[in-house]
């Protein structure tokens, strides 16, 4: 039999089997083998291609008068780089020179994809656990590191922490007045315009502002030209009235909170929640400062109104005890000083095995990207519990883009890669930080009252 009759008996054979990669195969066409080595191998099947750190910088800038510090990381691939939020408002500069000085020889030629080994080594990589300026330069270098992830990866970095469980984010706004009926002004207003969360405060913290007396210390020349003075007993007596007459004038359906900023004794903080209960608020935050903490055991006994505490930790593992025994119901992180997304995630998941809700701490006083950190974050956990709201003005526009957006009481963050806020470098620095703080705030005789 020539080759000619055995290539046609062999092809009716192929043909009763029903195979066409055969017949292409014995007429010249392609093979299985070589058609599947032809067929376009999808993205995730290859992966993405390793991309190092080339820099790290600190970029420093004030549009709305806080001090705001936002880390930069370039990388290896033209034209990526991630964006995070290492805001110490009153230590500004120090954060500055910890990131340029300190993080950038630290960053420089590791792999950006590397998260939680990278921060688990900038942890301890000053041998004594991080402070308040090392623990705010890695949060932005984390925060950072998770854009460039959410980049890379082509979706946005609530994606990649489990997706949406909320359409978008629940916030409370903050209300306030020099009187209860000026605060309960305040609060119908802040209902017309969507809000179902309220935090109410008269005066500043503490009521500070709330009176015209004038302190001894100030007539003894006593402390700093701007210190303020805090009355104690007024600030006390002042709380419960001010809830009773926002609940008379703004009803039952508005949630209501209120802000102790740890500045009274333990002991006159459990008497006046123990005042407020009959009010329901949603709750009180930081009623004892950090080297008060066993006072929660009392304060549980006294009463079931909710509380928020963390916004002063600056180690998650501070977290741990009062977690374990249920001594508080809100979370109270500060994302931007409690090293980043990375630690912030695992206290949150932790607070799912114990009913214990979050509420990160979002003053004006964190960047856009800081306030995107929280949004992602908020999107994609089930034990979340309300977001603090935040208004940005037209100059900070201008220099951050893509900043989340508020509506009906509720956040959004940009559907787009990464945190989706991006910094305009030429306009930040129109705005030059300082090095001025003004918290002191003191009782009658000049003593420092600690938040």
């Amino acid at each position: 039999m020539n080759t000619l009759d055995q290539r046609r008996r062999d092809t009716l054979k192929m043909l009763g089997m029903g195979s066409s990669a055969g017949l292409l195969g014995l007429f010249g066409g392609p093979s299985t083998a070589e058609a599947r080595e032809q067929k376009p191998v999808a993205r995730y099947v290859v992966g993405a291609a390793p991309v190092k750190i080339k820099s790290v910088k600190a970029i420093a800038t004030a549009p709305q008068g806080s001090n705001l510090i936002v880390v930069k990381v370039e990388t290896t691939e033209p034209g990526l780089y991630g964006l995070g939020c290492a805001t110490f408002t009153q230590r500004a500069a120090a954060v500055v020179v910890a990131i340029n000085s300190y993080l950038n020889d630290f960053c420089v030629g590791k792999d950006v994809d590397n998260i939680e080994d990278m921060w688990q080594a900038a942890y301890v990589s000053s041998y004594w656990r991080n402070g308040p300026v090392l623990n705010n330069a890695l949060s932005g270098l984390d925060q950072a590191l998770w854009d460039i992830k959410g980049k890379r990866a082509g979706m946005p970095v609530y994606q990649l922490l489990g997706g949406k469980v909320r359409f978008a984010i629940p916030c409370y706004t903050h209300a306030g007045g020099n009187t209860p009926e000026a605060a309960a002004e305040s609060v119908t207003k802040f209902m017309e315009q969507g809000f179902r969360y309220i935090r109410i405060q008269q005066g500043g913290y503490g009521a500070v502002g709330a009176t015209a007396d004038k302190p001894d210390f100030k007539a003894a020349n006593f402390g700093g030209e701007t210190d303020n003075y805090m009355n104690e007993r007024l600030y006390l007596k002042s709380v419960p009235k001010m809830f009773e007459v926002v609940r008379k004038r703004c009803g039952d359906e508005v949630e209501l909170l209120h802000d102790i900023h740890e500045r009274v004794q333990p002991i006159d903080a459990i008497n006046m929640i123990k005042q407020v209960e009959e009010y329901r608020p949603f709750f009180i935050e930081d009623p004892f400062s950090p080297e008060n903490m066993k006072w929660f055991a009392n304060l549980r006994q006294a009463t079931s109104v909710p509380i928020a505490m963390g916004e002063l930790f600056n180690n998650i593992n501070e977290f741990k005890e009062p977690m374990v025994n249920q001594w508080f119901d809100f979370i109270r992180i500060h994302v931007s000083q409690i090293g980043g997304i990375t630690p912030a995630m695992k206290v949150a998941r932790l607070g799912e095995w114990f009913n214990i809700r979050t509420a990160w701490h979002g003053p004006g006083d964190v960047s856009p990207v800081g306030h995107a950190a929280h949004a992602h974050i908020d999107l994609a956990v089930w034990n979340f519990g309300i977001q603090e709201a935040v208004q940005f003005s037209d100059k900070m526009k201008e220099v951050f883009s893509g900043c989340p957006t508020m509506n009906k009481g509720y956040m959004s963050v940009n559907e787009v890669p990464g945190l989706g806020v991006d910094i305009n470098e030429k306009e930040a620095a129109k705005y030059p930080i300082t090095t001025k703080s003004n918290w002191q705030v003191r009782k009658m005789d000049g003593t420092i009252i600690r938040p």
